[in-house]
């Protein structure tokens, strides 16, 4: 009898750090919905900004929003298996949308503004998106 209880025992506490550690990986949502909020300052920026003084408005604001969401999730205790990969895969498909939208935006919609409003739903939305997806699976 003792063999069941502390087997059940074992199970709850097993059970408990799942459910703890699946609360924990909800950080990854909020990661995802600043990063697409920061699109929505970044893409317009390199789009229609011209000049050193742009050049280097963005890269502090870029480098302040990836540095600050580095530490943030540095700082994070829990992640859920597949994280890596999972990280990479969205992060590989955001930088091909926004490398692509600034060089399109570049070369053949120079200061358009509708190119530059489309270009950056097109970056913000797939994070936005899988920010809801991350909030789903962790609630």
């Amino acid at each position: 009898m003792d063999a069941r209880v502390d087997a059940n025992d074992a199970l709850v506490r097993a059970a408990g750090a799942e459910a703890a550690a699946l609360r924990g990986s909800g950080w990854y949502a909020r990661y995802l919905w600043v990063l697409a909020g920061g699109q929505l300052v970044l893409v317009p920026m390199a789009l229609l900004w011209r000049g050193l003084l742009a050049a280097l408005v963005f890269a502090v604001l870029n480098l302040a929003l990836i540095g600050g969401l580095s530490v943030y999730a540095a700082r994070q205790t829990a992640v859920r298996r597949g994280f890596g990969a999972r990280h990479g895969g969205v992060i590989a498909s955001w930088a091909t949308a926004f490398a692509a939208t600034v060089a399109l935006g570049v070369s053949t919609f120079e200061g358009s503004v509708p190119f530059a409003v489309a270009g950056t739903l097109w970056c913000a939305l797939p994070l936005a998106a899988v920010a809801v997806r991350e909030g789903r699976r962790t609630a």
